[in-house]
């Protein structure tokens, strides 16, 4: 018997909750009453059981891509590692750095493919899919750190424009972080691609050996962690603005070069205070970042 997930609403009314186990979402549709209604129930039911389908691939999905292999056979699981592979060739990367936005990616579409609506979003954690009819524009709060986040800047994605997907990765997530980046948002053409993405350009940004730098093994704090034996940022001191600067134009040059190989549509990295926004390339409806809002927000503005 398949396990129900839990099954909500927010306070507004509007937006709807669901989680199972570590997969937390929340669901917005824009539109005629009936086609919300029906987009809403299509992402109910696509949404039970999908955990499952995730588990049952989860040994496979643990082990490093290969771009020019692929066993897994779930939907979700082969857009995973569809995801990752352009970076596998470089970097060490598992379909796991792209099951946020890969997850919220299915949810979304069930729902565009079952009603006609005008703005929808499934945001899974930071990591979040959009969807935008003609006219429409979503408003994009880029955070200074994803476990507390306060508002640094905005940007928008109007319908005309490439990207529909937005993931943040650093070390201060919910996920490990090889670098050092309080927060690097990306955007995409979807959102498992933005999700790969962000967590090769936060791995990128790094000071090799400083001593304000405290790193363990992935697999001492979570066992079964993909990582393994990697060393995963836990903490970092107070870094000096040479060190900063030195850290963010590691991951700027990063996300110039995953701009030109037209894997991600922008970036902003955020270090200790300072905003990098050298690799957000502007583009229609991609406004440079607005000055920063002293109020705590969350990621997605609408």
């Amino acid at each position: 018997m398949t396990r129900l997930p839990q099954i909500g609403w927010l306070a507004d009314g509007r937006r709807l909750h669901l989680q199972d186990g570590p997969i937390d979402l929340i669901v917005e549709a824009r539109g005629a009453e009936a086609m919300v209604r029906v987009a809403y129930e299509a992402a109910v039911h696509r949404f039970t059981g999908l955990l499952d389908e995730l588990c049952a691939e989860l040994p496979e999905l643990r082990k490093p891509a290969r771009p020019d292999v692929c066993v897994l056979n779930g939907i979700v699981a082969r857009r995973m590692h569809d995801a990752v592979t352009p970076f596998a060739a470089d970097h060490f990367i598992t379909p796991m750095a792209a099951v946020a936005g890969s997850v919220a990616e299915e949810i979304l579409g069930v729902m565009t493919q079952a009603a006609d609506l005008d703005r929808a979003y499934v945001n899974n954690g930071g990591d979040i899919a959009l969807h935008l009819a003609k006219g429409e524009h979503f408003t994009v709060g880029l955070v200074n750190r994803p476990d507390t986040p306060a508002l640094i800047g905005t940007t928008v994605i109007a319908a005309g424009d490439p990207a529909r997907g937005v993931a943040t990765s650093g070390w201060r997530g919910r996920s490990f972080s090889r670098g050092i980046a309080d927060a690097v948002t990306v955007l995409a053409r979807t959102a498992a691609q933005a999700d790969a993405a962000a967590t090769i350009i936060a791995n990128s940004v790094d000071l090799s050996g400083h001593c304000a730098i405290f790193r363990r093994p992935a697999a001492d704090i979570q066992p079964d962690s993909d990582l393994g034996a990697r060393l995963v940022t836990r903490d970092v001191g107070h870094l000096s603005s040479n060190d900063i600067a030195v850290a963010l134009k590691a991951g700027a040059d990063c996300a110039r070069l995953l701009l030109a190989a037209g894997l991600i549509d922008g970036a902003a990295l955020h270090l200790q205070g300072e905003t990098c926004v050298a690799a957000l390339r502007i583009v229609d409806g991609i406004a440079p970042l607005q000055r920063p809002v002293a109020r705590t927000e969350s990621l997605m503005h609408v």
